[in-house]
């Protein structure tokens, strides 16, 4: 038998610490690859969505007989016509007993409860026939009350976003360390606490926004049917859609081709692929649908959109003493596949970094006439670190405390990890402190903080401030057991195979999907130093329940600490396979067998090895193969991991606020991440300053406003700012290393630390600015009109105003030294 390449002779270079370029990138920036909208099927028909208009309403009447006879039109429906079997949207979280769904039906029938719903579906031969005739489909509709507001929405007597539940309250879920034995009693601590402050800080809507818009194929075939989805979960959808539509889990095959970013905005099962599986199954046609970038603005899902009420609890000295949050979170007019799962997850984090010995977490999912809102970069995380990094520095404001001094006084130290913290999670590694100082060498601290004296000093117009965020977070989402104890309704393990090829080269299976993080790159790599092959020999496979049937997807920063962890696993049994194979060619025991560099050795004997591929050919021919041994080196791993990770860092922003006119310009940004153990520097670098643009974008730029009747005013990017690389600063980013012992690359995940942490960053920055000024809050974004109102009207700069209660009964404080105070008396919106 003649080989059809020779194996490599010199053992490769270790991949792990290098910053490969990613393999990915040719085909995706030259655009030589398959995107979902680039499809073309024979015989494919375009779907058009007719969508309501208005956020709530009785559909009286639905008249789709002009838009049947218009030209290259074939089918028209409604939500009666697929109403026995669309069934709902899934909610795969139902994060308390009680917990109030709806439902959700893709394309409403009785009711639309917000703009942008679906009532009608269009097919037709051309994508252009069918949006024109979505101006045809004449509804009639009876509209309601709309709800908006969250406060409002659940006092007493407030209308209904549903009528058919009795309020607006979809759950309330409650931790309390104290309850829970992680901590002590929290309103005992509070009641003798020396200095309470009291907060209500709010977490804007916002649109994810990726970078492709969403799009959907299906082909059937006979009563198999495919579907081409620009989604993050192929593996989830597969599942989903079996469970709504009814069609058997193997008859359907889901293909995520190369997707245009995510950013938890495709971590969905949206109603368009179910609404087009329905049609391609009623017709018997391939269908694509792809939507416009206002439809995804106005219908896919939202993020963030939550009120916070955080009361921090100390003494004189500046420890720490309580902590307690009361959380209002926007679930829209609907609960999508994890809603209401995200604010918990967040529910975890709000002590943060810090030694608190009392913790209570309190969070109402309320209903509004809103699109749904879900997962958005960080999940929960990004609140939670806003949250709590704004408190520590108001309460270093209360007690004339360097803000960073008060961190320090109450952070877990290097010396104390592992860690339990009030919350009951296990922090597993890290240095507060070290990641500290490296930032503030990057900022050039000492010499910003004496510019700013200066500035002061002289009534400079443009005021300089500087702010901290000194986070965790815990990612690589998660331990089975622990997504069951939250009544989650999956796991968190992920499913990795390495196949062997006769030729020496090596394919990768991995569950866990890419939509921009560079897999191909970095599972190349791990591949590449467990087998002793090299990184271009590696191919990575993904995406495709058929060719990767077992998985459970990305979103989380699960890819590597999960999936990543599945892979190195598999590429040790794949070696454990060849060790038996080895021995017996080399005529040795396997004990005496060194493995090295790609190549098994014979100890103390010079000379006697054989390469992995070397193995991989003479399994395919079995030829002279081990008794009892079959002829295969693949193999298979499932990784569920033990601990969640906790990735930590410091990020450090010096801002300028012109008082005149209110700009605001990041004069300097520095972080420090400790992700662990890094596999790829480079796509680790570009991780962090994709995070970054998306955190900051939250502080500065994006907020989706919705007017008085429910209609989204910033569904175009003319509305919706987005920031470019030119409204960005040069970031300067350092790394410590500190791995994580739950898994077997020791990686903690880097995807979401810069969203996370930046953005309580700048708005600190701000505030340090003109706090001097009498000002004590700015709503998000900090645009120069909210700032100049900041400094010169009072308030937080909003248009809204405070009253009476706040949404838990009590009146909206602050509390200073035991001493509770009405907040219109401090300047506004608290």
């Amino acid at each position: 038998m003649t080989m059809v390449e020779e194996p490599a002779t010199t053992a490769p270079a270790r991949e792990v610490g290098q910053s490969r370029k990613r393999k990915e990138d040719a085909r995706l920036i030259t655009g030589k690859t398959t995107w979902t909208d680039n499809m073309v099927l024979p015989g494919m028909l375009h779907l058009a969505v007719v969508r309501s208009p208005v956020a709530h309403a009785k559909i009286a009447n639905v008249d789709v007989s002009a838009a049947q006879q218009a030209p290259g039109v074939i089918a028209v429906f409604t939500g009666r016509d697929f109403a026995e079997e669309q069934g709902s949207i899934p909610c795969a979280w139902p994060v308390t007993p009680d917990m109030v769904n709806p439902g959700h039906p893709s394309i409403a029938v009785e009711e639309v409860n917000h703009v942008g719903e679906a009532v009608a579906v269009i097919a037709a031969r051309s994508k252009a026939a069918a949006m024109d005739a979505v101006e045809l489909v004449d509804v009639d509709y009876d509209q309601l009350p709309v709800v908006l507001d969250m406060e409002a929405a659940v006092a007493e007597e407030a209308d209904l976003c549903h009528d058919h539940v009795e309020s607006n309250e979809s759950f309330a879920f409650v931790f309390d360390a104290g309850e829970a034995g992680t901590g002590v009693d929290t309103e005992q601590v509070f009641a003798d606490a020396e200095v309470v402050v009291s907060r209500r800080f709010v977490q804007q809507r916002l649109i994810p926004a990726f970078m492709e818009p969403r799009a959907v194929v299906v082909q059937p075939q006979g009563d198999n049917y495919t579907m081409w989805s620009s989604t993050q979960v192929p593996h989830i959808l597969r599942l989903m859609l079996a469970m709504v539509t009814g069609t058997p889990e193997h008859k359907l095959r889901v293909i995520a081709p190369d997707v245009g970013g995510g950013f938890g905005g495709k971590l969905q099962v949206t109603p368009e692929e179910v609404i087009s599986l329905l049609v391609a199954k009623r017709l018997g046609k391939p269908v694509k649908w792809a939507e416009t970038r206002s439809e995804s603005l106005m219908s896919a899902h939202h993020g963030r959109d939550q009120i916070q009420y955080i009361d921090i609890a100390a003494d004189r000295e500046g420890n720490v003493k309580g902590l307690r949050c009361r959380i209002l979170s926007d679930m829209g007019a609907y609960l999508r596949l994890v809603s209401p799962g995200i604010p918990i997850l967040g529910a975890f984090m709000y002590v943060g970094i810090y030694k608190f010995p009392a913790y209570r977490f309190e969070c109402r999912g309320v209903f509004t006439n809103k699109t749904p809102t879900d997962a958005y970069r960080g999940a929960g995380r990004p609140e939670a670190t806003f949250a709590i990094e704004r408190i520590m520095d108001e309460l270093a404001v209360e007690l004339d405390m360097d803000p960073l001094e008060l961190r320090r006084k109450n952070w877990i130290g290097a010396e104390e990890f592992p860690f339990t913290t009030a919350a009951g999670l296990e922090y597993d590694s890290g240095d507060y402190e070290g990641a500290t100082q490296q930032a503030l060498q990057l900022l050039g601290y000492d010499e910003l903080r004496e510019e700013q004296r200066r500035r002061r000093e002289s009534n400079d117009p443009v005021q300089l401030g500087i702010g901290f965020s000194t986070f965790t977070e815990m990612c690589g989402l998660a331990p089975s057991r622990v997504l069951g104890s939250l009544s989650y309704g999956a796991g968190g393990w992920e499913h990795a195979s390495i196949r062997m090829l006769p030729t020496g080269k090596v394919e990768v299976v991995t569950g866990s999907s890419a939509h921009g993080q560079g897999h191909e790159t970095a599972w190349s790599q791990l591949v590449a130093d467990e087998l002793g092959v090299p990184f271009e020999d590696v191919e990575v496979l993904h995406g495709d329940t058929s060719i990767s049937p077992r998985g459970l997807d990305t979103y989380g920063s699960r890819s590597l600490v999960v999936g990543g962890a599945a892979v190195v696993n598999a590429a040790a049994k794949v070696v454990a396979k060849a060790r038996k194979v080895a021995a017996h060619l080399l005529e040795a025991s396997e004990d005496d067998l060194e493995f090295a560099n790609g190549s098994f050795a014979v100890r103390g004997t010079p000379g006697a090895t054989k390469s992995i591929q070397e193995i991989a050919l003479a399994t395919f021919a079995a030829h002279d193969f081990p008794e009892g041994v079959e002829p295969s080196i693949d193999a298979d791993a499932t990784f569920d991991p033990v601990n969640f990770s906790f990735p930590h860092g410091t990020h450090v922003c010096a801002m300028e606020v012109d008082t005149e006119t209110g700009r605001v310009e990041i004069r300097k940004y520095a972080c420090v991440d400790d992700v662990g153990t890094i596999v790829n520097p480079l796509i680790v670098e570009g991780q962090v300053h994709g995070g970054l643009a998306q955190g900051i974008a939250q502080a500065l730029y994006e907020e989706a406003v919705y007017d008085a009747d429910g209609n989204l005013t910033t569904g175009t990017f003319v509305d919706y700012l987005v920031p470019s690389a030119a409204d960005l600063p040069h970031f300067e980013t350092g790394h410590t290393v500190h791995p994580a012992p739950g898994n077997p690359i020791g990686a903690k995940g880097i995807g979401e630390a810069g969203c996370i942490a930046s953005t309580p960053a700048v708005v600190n920055a701000a505030l340090d600015a003109v706090r001097h000024l009498g000002v004590s809050d700015i709503r998000m974004p900090l645009t120069p009109e909210r700032v100049w109102r900041a400094i010169h009207q009072g308030g937080d700069g909003g248009d809204r105003a405070t009253a009476g209660t706040n949404a838990y009964g009590g009146a909206q404080t602050e509390t200073t030294a035991g001493v509770a105070t009405d907040a219109s008396a401090l300047g506004g919106d608290r």
